[in-house]
């Protein structure tokens, strides 16, 4: 028996009606970020190990026991990125883009984590990324929370995703209280679960983010990070809150809300959908000012976020709000002899003249039958037939297969092409 190779477990195909989902839901992303003055960089799923180490924190999950790493045939350490900042990042750093100047990038690709794959995880996934540089006001804070709304608007679910908010203060105000909490924590270590203990000596933030329902009931009475904020910490919180309340912006205030990486500062916040069950993020991000300067640049001050397509693309097809188009709009069927050859100038007549429509040629030959059933699976629009009267005549005949009502037409091959184009543009 042959061995049958299937794809590496947790990263998955897209097929064709898949590729026709992504492609509609990248063009509203794309759309959003493009309204907002946003440029697009891409920049390599391959990166030094050393960067990720050094940006996201070696006691994080993300380093400790997710990366793809290993040692290429140079003997350098090399991982495939598990997000996208880190890398947009060193793009900058290695080409100049934000010394003493402000800039506003984005970027879409596949991330990489080796986790226990379930619905909206898996351990090929792709994200769409924000990234701003050289602003430290609140007001950018909050038209990045605004323009991730806009996309909800856009997708018609703006009233299915919840807004968590949080702010991390600064190094020097999580410093104070990393050792609060872990006094409380080494205080109730025996209520803890094992990796809620691993965390109190390693990174004790992380402790916050826990799932376990017992240490969150616990945590209730934990030192608040926010008891430890001082005035310029309080004064952008404060800030970015009265944007949101003016732009009509609903929000919840979660204080358990960390971020699992460990560059970010002051703003976090998640955008959370009841429809994922376990795996609600949809969007988070949040401001990361020291990042800059931490991977060799001057400081810079910095803010993003990153959204999960396949999360994304799991609650709208879910609600039916996007679905597979038609894979062509123009399906030129024939039979007879010589109208292989009538039938591809024809095809590619319409190509030329009506750019933008993609029209399918039934190579092959087949009955009439067999091309038209093949046409309606595709959900194509508008038929062109070629028999031998339309050779003869060097016609077309039409038929919108859309709509049975509407009687097919014979007409000169210049007379069709001004005919199909507004059959296209009808719903």
């Amino acid at each position: 028996m042959a061995l049958t190779v299937q794809a590496v477990r947790g990263m998955n195909d897209l097929l064709p009606d898949d590729t026709s989902v992504w492609q509609q839901a990248e063009e509203v992303l794309r759309d959003v970020v493009t309204s907002y003055g946003f440029s697009e960089v891409r920049t390599p799923v391959l990166e030094h190990t050393a960067l990720f180490n050094r940006a996201i924190g070696e006691v994080t999950d993300v380093v400790e026991k997710e990366m793809y790493t290993f040692e290429d045939r140079s003997g350098e350490q090399l991982s495939l990125r598990p997000e996208g900042t880190a890398g947009c990042v060193r793009c900058c750093l290695e080409h100049s883009l934000i010394y003493n100047q402000e800039q506003r990038l984005w970027y879409m690709g596949p991330m990489y984590r080796h986790e226990r794959p379930q619905k909206g995880r898996l351990r090929e996934f792709h994200q769409m990324g924000c990234e701003v540089f050289g602003l430290e006001g609140p007001d950018i804070d909050a038209e990045l929370i605004s323009m991730t709304r806009e996309f909800w608007k856009r997708f018609g679910i703006d009233g299915r995703l919840r807004l968590e908010l949080n702010s991390l203060g600064s190094a020097q105000e999580r410093a104070a209280y990393r050792e609060s909490l872990v006094k409380f924590l080494e205080a109730h270590f025996d209520e803890l679960d094992e990796d809620s203990k691993r965390r109190t000596h390693t990174n004790p933030l992380r402790v916050l983010d826990t799932k376990d329902p017992k240490v969150i009931e616990l945590l209730k009475s934990a030192p608040k990070l926010s008891d430890h904020f001082g005035e310029k910490t309080r004064a952008h919180f404060d800030g970015l809150r009265r944007l949101l309340d003016n732009q009509g912006i609903e929000y919840t205030i979660n204080e358990r809300l960390v971020r699992g990486l460990d560059y970010y500062n002051l703003t976090v916040f998640e955008w959370v959908s009841s429809e994922l069950g376990a795996q609600g993020t949809v969007c988070g991000g949040g401001r990361y000012d020291g990042l800059v300067e931490q991977l060799g640049g001057q400081p810079t001050r910095a803010v993003g976020f990153g959204l999960g397509i396949e999360r994304l693309i799991l609650i709208l097809t879910n609600l039916g709000i996007i679905k597979p188009k038609a894979r062509w709009d123009v399906s030129v069927i024939s039979s007879g002899d010589g109208a292989d050859a009538y039938a591809a100038r024809v095809a590619s007549e319409l190509r030329h003249k009506l750019p933008g429509v993609r029209v399918f040629n039934h190579c092959g030959g087949g009955s009439f039958k067999r091309q038209f059933r093949q046409a309606d699976k595709a959900l194509a629009r508008v038929a062109v037939i070629i028999g031998d009267q339309e050779m003869n005549d060097n016609s077309v005949t039409i038929k919108d297969l859309r709509n049975q009502d509407t009687q097919q037409r014979t007409l000169k091959l210049e007379d069709a092409l001004l005919a199909i184009k507004p059959m296209l543009t009808i719903n």
